[in-house]
């Protein structure tokens, strides 16, 4: 019956082989109709909403209320939850015009010891039905339930429903689930019936689903592509598949493999357990706008050794600084720096983002501050002996017996100089 199966519900979980509206085995009108239901494998699960509804589970008394968790009145929104969401609420946005969309939401500030807490225990559930689970964040992943038909007594539609109703019952979170045959489709798919939802694209369905919807939502198209692709005459993904590969080659650079592929549904990326994290960074909004070199050094030292601590945590190495900086009229900047070898140290980090910070700073005013690493590799390769600079390796030295003393009394036990500056 598995390949048969073309009706789930994903209340009792009862299979049928003809479609219906209502479950026959329970009532139940959540039932999941698709003529390939029991032939893909292939999943994107997504938590909704998932730090505002962490927050409504800690706290029922929030629960038909509008919750926003950001930073305070000069933040951005980290997540909204639905109820919010109507008034126009989105992730991202200023705190001032989401309070203004919404002027009697309960603000809280994230808590993002307890939200990894709780992601950490739905991604073991994850792993618990199939080994091939790769993480895109804190509460999202794919997965791939190829071959598990035995295992799990059921078509891998049947086990993810029966994985959304365990992280419910256990950790009191919704997730949307999307199943499809490749994992664009199906990260596509996992957004269109949210919350608590389950929609399925397959290979009869997807080129028409997709002829019909913007350009924009191909990953990697943001707005100044999307403009020129409309310049161009292509506004929808259905207007790419006039074209062959090579007139996109020609036109879009190695973007171009991307648009043709996508535009026919095709993506031969597999679930990769082991794809590592692109970049670790840390960000802070600041109370009020800073224009001075000293008061963005000490949030700058601040947030590096934020960022080494992640790095060393995850046994991760960056090869580049990123600064990023805000200004007071929401303009955006990035810097990029190469450094010489992969470095796990806060030192190295800062040093790399002052070089960055102290060209953008003329008098201009910022409202956040922001430093990461990217191109990362294994922390093996991290901060190698260098014969020609014996103070780094004291610095090193230096900076993880701080580590050790940080590692039995806490992040606060010791400081540096710069650190000590902040209020």
């Amino acid at each position: 019956m598995t390949e048969a199966a073309t009706a789930l519900c994903r209340d009792c979980l009862a299979l049928y082989t003809e479609p219906t509206r209502r479950c026959p085995a329970c009532g139940s009108r959540r039932v999941v109709n698709h003529p390939e239901l029991g032939k893909l494998s292939i999943a994107h699960l997504d938590c909704d909403a998932f730090y505002a509804s962490v927050e409504k589970r800690d706290r029922p008394e929030l629960k038909d209320q509008p919750v926003i968790v950001g930073g305070g009145q000069r933040g951005v929104v980290s997540a909204a939850c639905y109820v919010a969401r109507l008034y126009g609420v989105r992730s991202a946005m200023p705190m001032f015009k989401a309070l203004a969309a919404c002027p009697h939401a309960v603000v809280i500030k994230p808590d993002m010891t307890k939200y990894s807490a709780v992601g950490r225990e739905v991604r073991q559930l994850m792993l618990e039905t199939t080994p091939l689970v790769e993480p895109l964040s804190i509460d999202e992943a794919f997965l791939d339930l190829t071959g598990t038909e035995a295992l799990h007594g059921g078509p891998p539609a049947r086990t993810l429903a029966a994985l959304a109703l365990k992280v419910e019952r256990q950790q009191r979170v919704t997730v949307s689930i999307g199943l499809s045959y490749n994992k664009s489709l199906a990260k596509i798919a996992s957004d269109l019936d949210k919350p608590r939802g389950f929609a399925v694209l397959g290979r009869t369905d997807a080129p028409g689903f997709l002829a019909s919807q913007s350009v924009g939502l191909i990953w990697g198209v943001g707005k100044a592509l999307q403009a020129r692709l409309e310049g161009d005459g292509i506004r929808l993904i259905g207007d790419l598949l006039a074209f062959d590969e090579q007139s996109l080659l020609l036109r879009y650079g190695a973007m171009g493999k991307r648009l043709y592929r996508f535009a026919r549904g095709e993506d031969d990326r597999r679930v990769d357990p082991s794809s590592p994290a692109k970049s670790i960074s840390a960000e802070t909004t600041f109370n009020r706008d800073l224009t001075g070199l000293e008061e963005l050094k000490v949030e700058l030292w601040s947030l590096s050794e934020k960022v080494a601590r992640r790095l060393k945590r995850a046994n991760l190495a960056g090869e580049s600084v990123v600064l990023k900086l805000k200004t007071r009229d929401f303009r955006t900047i990035t810097r990029h720096r190469r450094l010489a070898d992969p470095t796990q140290l806060a030192a190295l980090i800062f040093q790399a983002g002052m070089a960055l910070l102290e060209r953008e700073v003329d008098g201009r005013a910022f409202r956040l501050i922001g430093i990461g690493t990217d191109d990362l590799v294994d922390g093996g390769k991290a901060d190698p002996p260098d014969l020609v600079d014996p103070a780094r390796d004291r610095a090193a030295r230096v900076e993880r017996a701080i580590d050790a003393v940080r590692g039995k009394l806490g992040n606060e036990a010791i400081g540096k100089g710069i650190g000590l500056k902040k209020e």
